[in-house]
């Protein structure tokens, strides 16, 4: 066994010492791409979704150096009779070349070492595994070389394949070159059916554009924002959770909050596994975002002077979904052309959450909202500056009773945001609210109701844990008074998240005449304390 070749099972075997998902399903995808014409898949999702300990997995399966019956004979790959046969037909029967190229980089001086330094390494235990091999100038060429005398292929599987383009930044010539490296290998029809059964690879963005065009277009990409068949593999689903939360005795709902937001079709919730399980073994639940590399580069993004940046990222705070288009996306850290791009890198790198059906992003949990309102505070933009010092003035505002600087905020936000044609929408009249509190986040949790009758429902921004903030009902309802407004309020049920609360609440009542004579939809405020 080897770092490069044939690394064994060692790996998979720490994973299932340990309290363990099972994602090994997925190797019955994998085996239906063997020696096919879609042998090369290439997985991109977040940090710390278990992309890695995926390709441990397969390093495990298929590496025929050693038998790893006794690691999978017990899990849903064995027992599926959709994919049985194939699981015994191809278990431990590959030269498996398997390359962490996080670990590749942390090993090099330069990042022009990249190649030379794969190559290097790969060859040496190529040459100890097969003395007799010819070598060739070329990497492919060898290789081809091994498979005509073993008569077996190769499957191959790069982990973190774009941590060379991120590192490389801007340095193109250091892309081309690893870009080039790839192709040799993947886009060479002829060398890459002789040598490989199969290909996998990981990272957290798709493969690099040339132009408009995937760079190595041969590979069949499932990313976080169409991840198809691949949905349930990468990340842990609303079922697993629960049944982690039932055999660990932890708080389903509260781990909801925290870690569910990223939702794909035919699936549903799909969860951050690391933070998921690190809060079932601390019992604790927080953002164990910040513990990744991730969390120290949204500041840097959302900080970049593109056009309606700042009002976006106010609404992504406030609870609102924004329309995304990442087709044009470039797939790198640096080409950025306008704010679609930035907001489709915040997609991969799992700041947000995407529908694809309706193209709109939003922000996935609690977790990742900390993370926005912690950054946001350090943007050093003058706009940004502003909206989040007038939002916090808005809460001040409205716990210190201030009824018509309230009611002149709202006005202003209502005016300033909202399109003339959708004034009066239900959707439009919840997201001025949302924008106008957006910075909530420091004391508050938001909870709310659907739309119901003629106007706006229910917003309740709750206070969080030790905070002394009165919690807050606010509703804005049209041609009917702020008195209106308040009764509304008085009518309906309070959400679920007000059930045993104690503490102070403020009743917060905002109206306008929709059909104002002179065209002035001028707005007005009431509060009130109130109870349960």
């Amino acid at each position: 066994m080897g770092n490069y070749l044939n690394p064994g099972n060692s790996g998979f075997t720490g994973i299932r010492n340990d309290t363990y998902v099972d994602k090994s399903s997925l190797i019955g995808l994998i085996n239906e791409t063997i020696e096919t014409p879609r042998r090369l898949t290439c997985i991109s999702r977040p940090r710390r979704f278990g992309k890695s300990f995926a390709a441990k997995m397969l390093c495990a399966y298929y590496d025929r150096s050693c038998d790893s019956a006794a690691l999978f004979d017990d899990l849903k790959i064995a027992k599926d009779p959709q994919y049985a046969d194939s699981y015994r037909k191809h278990r431990n029967k590959y030269d498996v070349i398997y390359v962490d190229m996080t670990a590749v980089i942390g090993a090099i001086k330069g990042k022009e070492d990249i190649i030379p330094f794969v190559k290097r390494n790969v060859l040496e235990e190529l040459v100890k595994a097969y003395p007799e091999v010819k070598i060739t100038e070329a990497f492919h060429d060898t290789l081809a070389n091994i498979v005509a005398l073993t008569g077996t292929k190769f499957i191959m599987i790069i982990d973190e394949w774009d941590a060379p383009i991120r590192e490389a930044g801007d340095d193109s010539k250091v892309q081309r070159a690893y870009l080039e490296f790839l192709r040799s290998l993947f886009k060479n029809s002829g060398a890459t059916d002789k040598i490989f059964a199969a290909a996998y690879m990981t990272g957290i963005l798709p493969i690099k554009k040339d132009g408009s065009q995937s760079a190595i277009s041969d590979f069949q990409e499932y990313s976080v924002i169409c991840p198809m068949e691949y949905a349930e593999y990468v990340g842990f689903t609303e079922d697993e959770v629960k049944e982690l939360c039932r055999q660990k005795n932890r708080d389903f709902a509260r781990m909801k909050l925290w870690y569910d937001g990223y939702t794909f079709e035919d699936v549903g919730s799909v969860y951050n596994p690391n933070s998921v399980m690190k809060a079932v073994r601390n019992n604790r639940f927080r953002s164990y975002w910040t513990e990744t590399s991730a969390s120290k580069s949204l500041m840097k993004y959302i900080s970049l002077d593109f056009d309606g940046m700042s009002k976006t990222v106010a609404a992504l705070l406030g609870g609102v979904e924004v329309p995304v288009d990442p087709i044009g996306f470039a797939n790198d850290l640096v080409s950025f052309r306008n704010r679609d791009d930035v907001l489709a890198l915040l997609i991969h790198l799992g700041y947000l959450s995407f529908d694809e059906e309706t193209g709109l992003a939003r922000i996935p949990n609690e977790e990742i909202r900390m993370e926005f309102a912690r950054s946001v505070r350090e943007v050093k933009r003058e706009d940004t500056i502003r909206r989040v010092r007038e939002s916090d003035q808005l809460i001040l505002d409205t716990i210190q009773g201030n009824e018509e600087a309230v009611a002149a905020r709202i006005e202003k936000i209502h005016l300033e945001e909202t399109s003339p044609l959708f004034y009066n929408n239900e959707q439009a009249l919840r997201s001025v609210i949302k924008l106008a509190y957006f910075s909530y986040k420091d004391h508050y949790l938001k909870f709310e109701e659907l739309p119901s009758g003629d106007g706006f429902a229910d917003i309740v921004y709750l206070p969080k844990k030790l905070s002394p903030m009165p919690a807050l009902v606010i509703e804005l309802k049209w041609n009917q008074s702020a008195e209106g407004a308040i009764d509304q309020i008085k009518k309906k049920q309070y959400p679920q998240g007000l059930e045993g609360y104690g503490g102070e609440l403020l009743l917060v009542g905002i109206s306008y005449d929709k059909k104002a004579p002179d065209g002035n939809r001028k707005h007005f405020c009431l509060i009130e304390s109130g109870k349960k």
